[in-house]
């Protein structure tokens, strides 16, 4: 991956392999503005004075990672590459959380006031909020990317997935309409589906109970592909438990459910969700925006020989992509969205009670919970150099977070790097 350059008024040139990076900062020419993505400004250099090529955003958007490269265009060179992991699960959860809370708090505190329905109202092009995150990630490192480099147009991979098909090959014609549960009710299908007993006990004459296989509670859905039937004992057995845990000591049932069932479409249908939003915001920027299909970008890659990765995949989006690429040597910045904390001052117990309040201020002695910082630890079991995020505490003792440890660390041992900007980063 190639260093970001710009000039001394911050305006952006062609970016430069990294050991020409080192050698204008080494003799002072230049300075680092940023470090991730990693970017310098010269300071004897302006955009007159320089030759600068266009430069192509190719986007591969994902349900839970989006590819993105930068392509030179004229000499087919990935000088960038990304992948950004998003949090639209862990928005979704959050959001579970905060209603069952409400929920409970309302039940208790204000039984009798009167229900209100219908007095929210969402604007235009609303999504949910785990869905709006995906967009916002990655309109927010278009963005950040147009300031760092010379950017004159934008590649977005427009996929549709076809969700009946996925779970039916073979479908067609009239069947789309008449979908899976035609000619049935709900109890009625699951009772010819599983033979008209307990999945997990096999009785049969007892009134059975339908079951979500994986747990509303773990994120399961309401699909009928997710349900079957199950006698009232284990169904109070399972619980919120998965099907996994339940089923440990019986691998073959486990097994034949495991085959009835089908694979979540949750990411194709946010996939699906999203796209026409991202087109028409990537519109916005005021640069061309190319689309191109799946099966385009896949023949790309064949075509060229070029191994499968969120990024690879983003280089082969569309028409625009070069009859060679230049990938040799690219190695993709990992990018995770962390989101900028939270505004949830009273945390709760299990059961839903206020246990603890958190402090409304959100730096202490500086620091600021999802800083990297650098590290250099004197003395103690954990001495040494490090560079990690650390999570603040109002006391001095931070927990710096590393890819495979995490311990506490007194401040004065610490020195930032980078400040929190919702992500973590790892090269």
């Amino acid at each position: 991956m190639r260093a970001f350059v710009l000039d001394k008024n911050l305006k952006p040139l062609d970016p430069c392999h990294p050991a020409r990076a080192r050698e204008l900062l080494n003799v002072g020419r230049a300075k680092v503005f940023k470090r991730y993505p990693f970017t310098i400004v010269l300071q004897d250099r302006t955009v007159e004075q320089s030759i600068v090529h266009s430069h192509r955003i190719k986007i591969d958007p994902g349900s839970k990672i989006t590819g993105i490269a930068v392509v030179q265009e004229e000499t087919g060179r990935v000088t960038s590459a990304l992948e950004v992991s998003h949090r639209g699960q862990q928005i979704k959860n959050a959001l579970e959380s905060r209603r069952s809370l409400r929920r409970g708090r309302r039940n208790r505190k204000t039984r009798y006031r009167k229900p209100r329905f219908l007095n929210r109202t969402r604007k235009p092009g609303w999504l949910p909020p785990s869905l709006e995150s995906r967009v916002n990630n990655i309109e927010t490192w278009v963005k950040r990317i147009r300031k760092v480099c010379p950017i004159s147009a934008i590649s977005q991979e427009l996929v549709s997935f076809d969700l009946q098909q996925m779970q039916n090959p073979e479908i067609s014609g009239v069947e789309y309409q008449r979908g899976e549960l035609f000619g049935f009710e709900v109890k009625e299908y699951l009772l010819a589906k599983w033979g008209r007993k307990c999945v997990y006990c096999d009785t049969k004459n007892t009134p059975l109970e339908i079951e979500h296989i994986v747990p509303k509670s773990k994120g399961g859905s309401d699909r009928v592909s997710n349900l079957t039937l199950a006698c009232r004992s284990c169904n109070q057995k399972k619980g919120s438990k998965s099907v996994e845990d339940f089923l440990s000591k019986k691998p073959e049932l486990l097994k034949k459910i495991k085959a009835k069932t089908k694979t979540s479409l949750k990411d194709a249908a946010a996939v699906n969700t999203t796209r026409w939003e991202l087109y028409r915001r990537l519109q916005e920027t005021g640069l061309p925006v190319e689309v191109g299909s799946g099966g385009l970008t896949k023949f790309n890659r064949k075509v060229r020989a070029i191994e499968k990765y969120h990024w690879t995949d983003a280089s082969c989006v569309g028409k625009s992509t070069p009859k060679r690429l230049l990938i040799r040597g690219v190695k993709p910045l990992l990018i995770a969205a962390k989101g900028h904390g939270t505004r949830q001052r009273c945390r709760p117990n299990k059961y839903g009670f206020p246990k603890a309040h958190a402090p409304k201020s959100k730096f202490f002695q500086g620091f600021q919970t999802g800083d990297i910082v650098k590290a250099n630890v004197i003395k103690g079991k954990f001495a040494g150099q490090y560079v990690g995020r650390i999570a603040i505490r109002f006391k001095p003792s931070f927990s710096l977070q590393l890819r495979t440890q995490k311990f506490d660390v007194h401040p004065k041992y610490l020195k930032t790097i980078h400040k929190a900007d919702g992500y973590e980063y790892q090269s």
